[in-house]
């Protein structure tokens, strides 16, 4: 197996949402198979799940490693939302300090995808800076813009953080929404669509299933960059996340639900 890691799979892990770390890391040794220049990183919070980590990567004679990272968040925060966008940002500074890879392909552990992902994702971001590739997301309809299973540049890592915001009200605005604003607020190139066949675990058997298919007009316009931004801006304002109520409003009557 190549040294040379061209892509970096990055994914936040903790004990309780390993359900499914089996079927999982069987999922990535079949994707560096496909793609032996990538790297599999997973980042935990949780000292003493570290070791149990590490052995499991070396059973599935992984190319990979775990880092850690402590979760920094204000005295009056309260969500979880923090351990995700602090370790987020611990992936991203790893790739830019510790690796030479030329993208960051964000997986999250309860979702699997086709081997071929990252040959796949490399087309799609080609003239582009991000690529969102839809995903069922637990309990309503499918995300597009979710960091849940994204591709990101390198040169586009050193121009943005993860960061997310929660509001006293305790409301709070996803790493995701807050990237989607700062790509836009950056011009950069931003591609979305259904490009992948992937899986998204409720628990240990319970998963729901996208294929690749097009956007369609609906969906086209509402994750529209544009639109996305000033949604999220407006969030801001408010204190009140529109665009994740929107969504779940609108799936809920369409009955797209898990």
């Amino acid at each position: 197996m190549s040294d040379k890691v061209e892509v970096v799979v990055g994914t936040l892990i903790y004990r309780q949402g390993a359900y499914i770390l089996d079927k999982f890391l069987a999922n990535q040794k079949e994707i560096q198979r496909e793609c032996p220049s990538s790297e599999l990183v997973l980042a935990t919070n949780e000292i003493d799940f570290v070791a149990d980590l590490e052995r499991a990567i070396s059973d599935y004679g992984l190319k990979g490693r775990v880092i850690t990272y402590d979760t920094v968040k204000p005295d009056y925060a309260r969500s979880a939302i923090w351990n995700v966008a602090c370790g987020r940002e611990a992936l991203r500074q790893y790739v830019l300090t510790q690796t030479d890879a030329q993208y960051l392909l964000s997986v999250d552990a309860d979702i699997v995808c086709e081997p071929s992902i990252v040959k796949i994702l490399k087309k799609k971001i080609h003239g582009y800076d991000v690529v969102f590739s839809g995903s069922p997301i637990r309990g309503y309809g499918v995300g597009l813009c979710g960091a849940g299973c994204m591709m990101v540049s390198r040169d586009t890592l050193k121009k943005v953080k993860f960061r997310c915001i929660e509001f006293k009200n305790g409301d709070v605005m996803f790493e995701d929404n807050m990237l989607e604003m700062d790509l836009f607020k950056l011009g950069a190139k931003v591609r979305k669509g259904l490009f992948l066949h992937c899986s998204h675990y409720k628990n240990k058997t319970e998963a729901r299933h996208v294929a690749p298919q097009p956007t369609g007009v609906y969906r086209a316009l509402t994750t529209a960059s544009f639109f996305r931004y000033l949604l999220i801006r407006s969030s801001i304002v408010v204190n009140r996340n529109i665009p994740w109520r929107l969504k779940t409003l609108v799936d809920e009557l369409r009955g797209e639900t898990w």
